[in-house]
């Protein structure tokens, strides 16, 4: 209830609180996107290595690179439609599942789901298979999504990319690079492979964040959001995974696209009980992706964007945490240098999104 009150000075005061409040929320949910987004990538990371899954690794499928590709895109895709189905069934619960389907009519849902179309099949599935060939590591490449964003910003829609952007971009690239040229030292031989896969799933999301901008500006973030997740999640089972198996079949003697489908996904999905994990993992990439646009639309897209890219270290650190001493797997550790880089680049992030002079005088005013 609104407080009526006929002092201008005590009003003033009230706004003024109430705004800032309003941004300090704004600024948690950013930041919790970033934590989402670590926990939704260890739990994947437990999925693709739990169950039968060991048994798919060990095929000599696996060590081809486009049977990689098929059980990566198959574990992506369980991801984002286990997320979709958390989506749908939040929707529901708001009373907002109409809203979806009405969207999906409108030019806003087909933006969202151009989307989807680019940062699942594509970027999702090129950042699982980096994530299993090198590791954590590949999460400072992957945010290099936000310099390619200002980059195809400044191509597309003609916006400004200054001095202190570009300042930005070239830290990014560089601490990049340190963890790309690490990685040779690292405990996988797929480590250098991998963080070059991860560049594809940076492109991607940095494409797929300039469409975006478009699109949540003229839709509910969590009907966007839904609309993303399902198309990411049914575009990957059904248009991907297909032609991957088309294409594996086509190498060696196998049962054909459909029993390749039923093996994997089927398969991968019931027997083991991996699908919990893939349940678990959609559960956090919902508040992963939907806080990040709840966040920009309360404190602003630049510092938003700041705070979703610390995921940059915590998904390292939830893999550590989860995959390393609490299931004791080898190979989920970064060096003291790929740490630091990793934090240089989270610095390189902050000044394409904001001047830091900025938050020094606000704090004056």
């Amino acid at each position: 209830m609104a407080i009526e009150t006929n002092d201008p000075a005590m009003a003033k005061a009230k706004y003024t609180k109430a705004k800032s409040s309003f941004f300090k929320r704004g600024v948690t949910f950013a930041i919790m996107s970033g934590i989402c987004y670590g926990l939704y990538s260890a739990f994947l990371l437990v999925g693709e290595g739990s169950g039968i899954w060991n048994e798919f690794w060990a095929l000599p499928l696996a060590a081809t690179i486009i049977g990689y590709c098929l059980l990566c895109a198959v574990g992506s895709g369980l991801n984002d439609l286990m997320s979709g189905i958390w989506c749908l069934i939040i929707a529901a619960g708001k009373g907002k599942l109409m809203d979806f389907f009405r969207t999906l009519k409108t030019k806003p849902g087909v933006v969202m789901i151009c989307c989807g179309l680019i940062g699942g099949p594509i970027a999702s599935t090129a950042y699982i298979v980096g994530l299993m060939m090198a590791g954590p590591m590949v999460t400072p490449i992957t945010a290099l999504c936000a310099a390619i964003g200002a980059i195809f910003g400044r191509i597309l829609f003609k916006q400004k990319l200054n001095a202190r952007m570009i300042c930005g971009i070239a830290i990014c690239f560089f601490a990049a690079c340190v963890i790309g040229g690490t990685s040779f030292s690292a405990l996988k031989d797929t480590s250098t492979l991998g963080c070059a896969i991860a560049l594809i799933a940076a492109f991607g999301w940095g494409l797929e964040g300039c469409v975006a901008g478009y699109g949540t500006s003229m839709v509910d973030y969590e009907i966007g959001i839904t609309i993303r997740q399902c198309t990411s999640g049914l575009s990957n089972l059904i248009v991907l995974v297909p032609i991957l198996c088309l294409m594996v079949n086509a190498m060696a003697d196998t049962t054909g696209v459909v029993g390749c489908m039923y093996t994997y996904v089927v398969g991968g999905a019931i027997f083991g009980g991996a699908i919990l994990w893939f349940i678990i993992s959609g559960f956090f990439a919902n508040p992963a992706y939907s806080f990040w646009y709840k966040g920009n639309s309360m404190c602003g897209a630049a510092l938003g964007m700041t705070c979703n890219a610390l995921y940059s270290f915590w998904v390292p650190f939830f893999s550590w945490i989860i995959l390393g001493l609490i299931l004791g797997w080898d190979g989920y550790t970064l060096m003291p240098i790929q740490w630091f880089m990793a934090i240089l680049e989270v610095f390189g992030i902050w000044l394409i999104a904001m001047n830091p002079l900025d938050v020094f005088k606000k704090k004056e005013a």
